[in-house]
């Protein structure tokens, strides 16, 4: 158990250490550039397109493989290098010595063409060494491109000195291998103060040539404010007559526009008038024809009606009396053969069909006796009432008696119990 644990103990390190020579190995054989840097590999003869032949191969940027034991690998950077320039005593076109101050930017130019001379100048050496070399040579175009300007146009174009500058470098920076980046000139001056001279007398023809300026322009404003009166003037008298030909034209044209509405107003007044009329005697006719709509609605037609109602009555009464009398005729000829018919009884068959009528008109004539205000004189015995009280019967025995001699209908006798027949 021991031995086995021991095995893989052994075998676990030594797969750490294999692992660890491999992780070297790789990174002394795989080499990575920066974008910042340029890697030489040297030791091994290549050839250039142009036939020629060099020691060395270079990565800008991304990774390559070194052969161990046959490559080195050297590093250069390309980051930029400030060089602070001064130059004095440096005579300008016209002999004029000058002092200028500019601030520069070089580095290692990245050109596969011109890297090749940085490496074979610089490589190893320090990038103040770089700096010194660079600064030395722009020092030196410097008063070169100096000789060639005036103290005029290095003050006033410092982009063109600049760029002259740049130009004058550019040869001999490519045969460094180094590259300007930027150029500025900070400051220009001369100790004879001959830029302050000419700043002076500069200063003295601005002003004037301001004062001339200012002398014309008030000459020129008096000019232009003089004729600009006099056109103004002018303007007005034109203003002045166009508006009294304007205002005479306006008046003509309120005049025929005044004249135009009068007449159309006139017109308008005479239409209005026969409308009226032509509508009043619309009105009139409505009217005419209203009233007689109201005459034949009040008289003819009320007459009319009546006179077909009259005659319609008049056929209705004739209808009625004549079926009256025929039924009037039925009438009797039934009764004649109920009467005969009912033989000696029919009297008092026609007596008990009309007994209602024959007591109500009894009850009638006794209801309508008046008695005034009557006075009993009784004897003691109580029979003065009595006998007021018996004289109603004795009043409707009298009412029967009547109705007895005018129709010869006996009606007490059809109401007594026995009948005077059946006595017999």
């Amino acid at each position: 158990m021991l031995d086995s644990l021991a095995g893989i103990g052994a075998g676990v390190i030594a797969g750490a250490v294999a692992l660890g020579i491999l992780s070297a190995l790789a990174r002394s054989i795989v080499v990575i550039c920066p974008p910042n840097q340029v890697v030489i590999f040297s030791g091994r003869k290549r050839k250039l397109a142009d036939g020629s032949q060099v020691g060395y191969r270079v990565v800008l940027g991304g990774r390559s493989v070194r052969i161990p034991l046959l490559e080195q690998v050297d590093r250069m950077s390309l980051l930029s290098i400030p060089i602070d320039l001064k130059v004095s005593n440096a005579y300008s076109k016209g002999g004029i010595p000058l002092k200028v101050h500019a601030i520069a930017n070089v580095k290692i130019a990245s050109d596969p063409k011109v890297v090749g001379n940085a490496i074979e100048r610089f490589l190893g050496r320090d990038p103040a060494e770089i700096a010194r070399v660079a600064k030395e040579s722009l020092e030196g175009h410097l008063r070169g491109v100096l000789a060639n300007l005036t103290p005029e146009e290095v003050n006033e174009d410092r982009l063109k000195f600049a760029t002259g500058l740049v130009d004058e470098a550019e040869g001999d920076f490519r045969k460094l291998g180094l590259t300007l980046d930027t150029l500025k000139i900070q400051n220009v001056s001369d100790e004879a103060n001959y830029l302050a001279s000419i700043g002076r007398a500069r200063i003295a023809m601005v002003l004037r040539d301001a004062e001339m300026a200012e002398s014309l322009a008030r000459s020129e404003a008096s000019q232009g404010e003089a004729a600009s009166r006099r056109a103004g003037e002018v303007a007005n008298q034109q203003a002045g007559t166009t508006i009294a030909q304007k205002e005479n034209e306006l008046k003509t044209l309120k005049a025929q526009l005044e004249a135009k509405a009068k007449a159309a107003e006139e017109t308008a007044i005479q239409a209005a008038l026969q409308a009226r009329a032509e509508a009043e005697q619309k009105l009139q006719a409505i009217r005419k024809t209203l009233e007689e709509t109201r005459l034949q609605a009040e008289m003819v037609l009320p007459a009319q009606a009546a006179q077909q109602a009259a005659a319609l009555a008049a056929r209705g009464d004739a209808a009625t009396i004549e079926e009256n009398g025929w039924a009037l005729a039925e009438v009797l000829k039934l009764m004649t053969a109920a009467w005969a018919s009912a033989g000696p009884d029919a009297k008092d068959i026609f007596l008990i069909h009309n007994l209602e009528q024959i007591l109500r008109t009894v009850v009638e004539r006794v209801k309508a006796m008046e008695i005034g205000e009557t006075h009993l004189l009784d004897n003691g015995d109580g029979s003065a009432l009595a006998t007021y009280v018996a004289s109603y019967p004795a009043a409707v025995r009298s009412v029967l008696a009547e109705v007895s001699r005018t129709t010869g209908v006996d009606v007490v006798a059809l109401l007594s119990p026995v009948r005077p027949e059946v006595a017999r």
